[in-house]
């Protein structure tokens, strides 16, 4: 585990980057980026089973979720036979702030899960702790409803790290460098998705 990062305040924000860049790789390295292997494996399952991947998270780990829809339909499809079928329960305002107020902020996830989801769709929720609440309780729905799962955690892991069946962890203590290396693993996986399922004659000759 990397140590907590900063611990005091710095006076350039030059050193502050310098120094937060090395946290960062020291976070990834030490990172079990196998999971990844595994994590690949599962979203392959679900993509040509023609089932849903369902990913969910809160505040910045919402707009990795988001913006991993974007990864997914595009990116991952482009070139290649595969065809995602994708969303992100944290995308949508509207419903997110009825469930929220007329029922319950633990519930916005699980809620949507238990109308939309079936076996053999994928959960995959993104949190830094790995512990907030709504995202707790969507793991436990998805093991009611016979979801496969996968989390992705920083700091202790929570419980999300042990909820889902495969769980892809950041050894850091620093919100940033969490969802930076969160989204690094979009980016890994959908374009390595991506290649592993194009001709590989044109690997070179596009953009990634």
């Amino acid at each position: 585990m990397t140590p907590h990062f900063p611990t005091s305040a710095y006076g350039s924000c030059a050193k502050f980057a310098e120094d937060y860049f090395k946290t960062l790789a020291r976070a990834a390295e030490l990172s079990d980026l196998s999971k990844l292997d595994d994590v690949a494996a599962v979203l392959t399952r679900t993509i040509e089973n023609g089932n849903f991947v369902f990913i969910c998270g809160n505040g910045g780990s919402a707009g990795i979720a988001n913006h991993s829809l974007c990864d997914f339909l595009k990116c991952v499809r482009t070139d290649t036979d595969l065809r995602p079928r994708f969303m992100s329960l944290s995308a949508h305002t509207e419903m997110n702030s009825a469930l929220a107020n007329d029922i319950s902020y633990d519930e916005v996830f699980a809620y949507q899960l238990q109308s939309m989801a079936r076996p053999g769709d994928l959960l995959w929720t993104v949190s830094s702790s790995g512990d907030s609440e709504n995202v707790v309780r969507a793991l436990q729905v998805a093991k009611d409803i016979g979801l496969s799962s996968i989390s992705f955690t920083g700091f202790s892991g929570g419980r999300s790290k042990d909820l889902a069946d495969v769980n892809a962890h950041v050894e850091a203590q620093n919100y940033g460098v969490v969802e930076d290396i969160h989204m690094a693993f979009i980016h890994i996986l959908t374009q390595y998705l991506r290649m592993s399922n194009m001709d590989a004659n044109l690997i070179g000759a596009r953009k990634f």
